[in-house]
């Protein structure tokens, strides 16, 4: 079994500050535990179980790419991805616990652990969005206005 810690503390810099984040490293460990326990199964098509690792990995790498892209809003945007990414892996995990091909005990102690990171990546982007709403750079809306002008103009033309 490979430690995790050691990989995570060397090689730092400033890029890869996101392996501090508890969120990331649970996420890392969640998709571990799932492709555990989907890949020895018979009972799931290869299909099934690339579409579960598939939503499963997408959360941490949406995390790090968030923070590795230093602007508050795309980190907001990338961490709401992962969000959806989980929702995802969820649905596609309890649909298995609906046709009994995994068992109900191992879905718990994964809904535990999605639970938690769910929690950790909406306080997160909360965390980000209080921060950062009240500056200059800050807008609620995602309205770009390079895109609206030309049709607003046509609006007030006819």
């Amino acid at each position: 079994m490979v430690d995790l810690d050691i990989i995570i503390n060397r090689n730092k810099n400033l890029n890869r500050g996101y392996r501090k984040l508890k969120v990331w490293i649970e996420s890392i460990e969640l998709f571990a535990f799932v492709k555990k326990k989907i890949k020895p199964m018979k009972s799931i098509s290869f299909k099934t179980k690339a579409q579960i690792e598939d939503s499963g990995i997408s959360a941490p790498s949406n995390i790090a790419e968030g923070y590795s892209r230093r602007y508050i809003k795309e980190t907001i945007q990338y961490n709401s991805i992962a969000l959806a990414s989980l929702s995802e892996n969820y649905t596609q995990l309890i649909a298995l616990v609906a046709s009994d091909d995994i068992e109900e005990e191992w879905f718990e102690e994964y809904d535990k652990k999605h639970y938690s990171i769910e929690n950790k990546l909406i306080k997160y982007n909360r965390s980000l969005v209080e921060r950062f709403k009240n500056s200059d750079e800050w807008r609620t809306d995602y309205q770009v206005s390079e895109i609206i002008e030309p049709y607003l103009q046509k609006e007030k033309n006819n």
